[in-house]
């Protein structure tokens, strides 16, 4: 398989929901449209900011099959479909599901409950689910912070070389960068290795990152490519600016609860997708108003999507 390295940024959608806390599919086709008129490359769904260790088997599917129905014409717009960890039998399932409704890639993360005592483990692991979708590009998705498997993905990018024809890259969301460019430098650049920090992504670009997913890029995309543009125009005056613009920011997210605080930016923007299941903390009303203020402080009319 030839390796596409996709570039530009790829957003990490949320799940979206009605007030009832029930899956509301019907939002994805504007959310969509959303995303493309703010230059969004792709959507890397059923992740971490999209909820999917919290729904279930057949709402990932209905996910996955209500991006396919908005997106599959548009070649410009890869989605990838995170598949889980804990169970290979269900990461399969929904790994060839995928595939049959034409998406165009595949995660996997490590599993988190039963963790693999070291890299073959891992690797067998990724082997098992990669091989059922021998046609379609596979991710391993590092995100040690909330799998608790930190394992070297230079260890792991060379255990998987030649084992799985299928292998495409990473999808790095850790703040190890003697990590990520061994793994960039691997061979000439041959895996296609994704950054997952929004916060530090101007240091992954001075590595070589060209491509990127991120929960923030949904509601701040012209913010990210302004600093791209800065950083390949040699500006790292302007570059810096706008990547504390982004720290400060996603500060916030900490200041109000954690990640269900991207549903509220979201709220900001013009997009109604609901709030988080349980356990994940939500912000109560009052707590939003003082979070609107918050964000006028950031100036945020000046860089978010619209």
């Amino acid at each position: 398989m030839k390796i596409e390295h996709l570039q530009g940024l790829i957003s990490a959608p949320f799940t979206p929901f009605d007030s009832n806390g029930k899956l509301d599919v019907s939002l994805i086709p504007a959310y969509y449209t959303f995303l493309k008129r703010n230059g969004i490359t792709g959507a890397f769904i059923n992740g971490s900011t999209g909820e999917g260790v919290s729904i279930t088997l057949q709402e990932k599917k209905a996910v996955a099959q209500a991006w396919a129905d908005c997106s599959n014409h548009d070649a410009d717009f890869k989605v990838m479909v995170f598949l889980g960890g804990t169970c290979l039998t269900d990461c399969i399932d929904l790994a060839k599901h995928a595939y049959e409704i034409g998406l165009y890639a595949v995660s996997l993360t490590a599993p988190f409950y039963f963790k693999p005592a070291n890299v073959d483990m891992l690797a067998q692991a990724c082997i098992e689910v990669g091989k059922s979708v021998p046609n379609m590009p596979f991710y391993y998705y590092h995100i040690p912070v909330l799998t608790g498997v930190n394992l070297p993905m230079f260890d792991l990018v060379q255990a998987l070389d030649e084992k799985l024809p299928n292998f495409a890259g990473v999808k790095y969301t850790h703040e190890d960068f003697m990590d990520f460019q061994s793994c960039m430098s691997y061979k000439n650049g041959k895996f296609d290795m994704l950054w997952g920090r929004d916060e530090n992504m101007l240091s992954a670009l001075v590595l070589g990152a060209k491509g990127a997913v991120g929960s923030t890029f949904n509601y701040a995309a012209p913010l990210y490519y302004d600093l791209i543009a800065a950083f390949n125009a040699n500006d790292l005056v302007t570059a810096r600016t706008l990547q504390q613009k982004s720290i400060n920011m996603i500060r916030l997210l900490g200041k109000y609860g954690g990640i269900s605080v991207g549903k509220a930016y979201m709220k900001v923007v013009g997009l109604n997708l609901g709030e988080f299941r349980l356990p994940v903390k939500n912000m109560s009303a009052d707590q939003f108003e003082l979070f609107k203020k918050d964000v006028e402080s950031l100036h945020f009319e000046d860089f978010r999507s619209k």
